[in-house]
């Protein structure tokens, strides 16, 4: 258990060297946790498809309450080792949101309920597998197994469940009158984020700095400028939700159009 939690002391706290990114303890570990969550929520999301919107949303309120449980965990495990660990696991990563999404797209009811169930879709998958998969420093920094991968993997892995499930299960709207409450769930947190990092010395959300990200293209192009950088990520963050609100609106109208002929032939 001391090696699991990284409570063995010395210059290897957690017994084992780190395994390395894409080695296969990497490839292994995220394997089975997104194979458990896309199998769980198919298999959901089919069950409960036809079934009223209260049956629908009893997954969606176990889902946010373990993510949020295994997030609080994670801190206070984390504050035990190192009384700073919260300043830098603040729910400020763009992953992060879904810890307060989720739960709102579970407990919340009317537009807002539909917006932030939109918000889990436009952001969950690509937090679920950018978070897993693509987690290299987590697994050059730790050994595969051990509580700071499991515990990303797990979280990760239930966001990207929650966005499926809630594609599958039919309880996405993506409502254009919508867009607004998405966009300002957004911008809060964009801003909660950016004040965070200027008194905590940070970077969530990538808005101080690229940190190794494809963001640097960007970063460099406007030579790192405090002002421009973050607003350009800022800005394809609201690109991204648009391009998805304009994808999921193309491809309801076309499955429209085909019942409506096959209807008519």
């Amino acid at each position: 258990m001391k090696e699991f939690f990284g409570f063995c002391g010395g210059e290897l706290p957690y017994g084992r060297p780190a395994d390395g990114a894409w080695s296969l303890p990497h490839i292994l570990m995220v394997s089975i946790f997104l194979v458990i969550g896309i199998s769980l929520a198919i298999f959901l999301g089919i069950v409960n498809r036809t079934k009223d919107n209260k049956t629908k949303n009893i997954v969606l309120i176990v889902a946010a309450i373990l993510i949020d449980l295994f997030e609080i965990a994670k801190i206070i495990i984390g504050c035990v080792g190192n009384p700073n660990f919260w300043r830098i696991s603040l729910p400020l990563f763009l992953c992060s949101i879904q810890l307060i999404t989720i739960p709102l797209a579970a407990f919340t009811n009317g537009r807002l309920k539909e917006a932030a169930l939109d918000f889990v879709v436009i952001f969950g998958m690509m937090g679920g597998i950018l978070g897993t998969v693509g987690a290299t420093q987590n697994y050059n920094a730790y050994p595969a197994f051990s509580w700071p991968n499991f515990v990303s993997a797990m979280t990760h892995t239930i966001s990207a469940f929650a966005a499926l499930y809630i594609i599958i299960s039919g309880m996405a709207s993506m409502r254009k009158r919508n867009i607004v409450i998405t966009f300002a769930i957004l911008f809060t947190f964009c801003i909660a984020a950016y004040v965070a990092n200027i008194i905590l010395d940070y970077n969530y959300m990538f808005l101080m700095y690229h940190d190794g990200t494809p963001y640097q293209m960007f970063y460099d192009l406007v030579g790192g400028n405090p002002v421009l950088y973050p607003m350009i990520v800022i800005l394809l963050f609201v690109l991204l939700i648009i391009i998805f609100y304009f994808v999921f609106d193309l491809v309801a109208r076309i499955k429209l159009k085909n019942e409506s002929k096959n209807q008519f032939e």
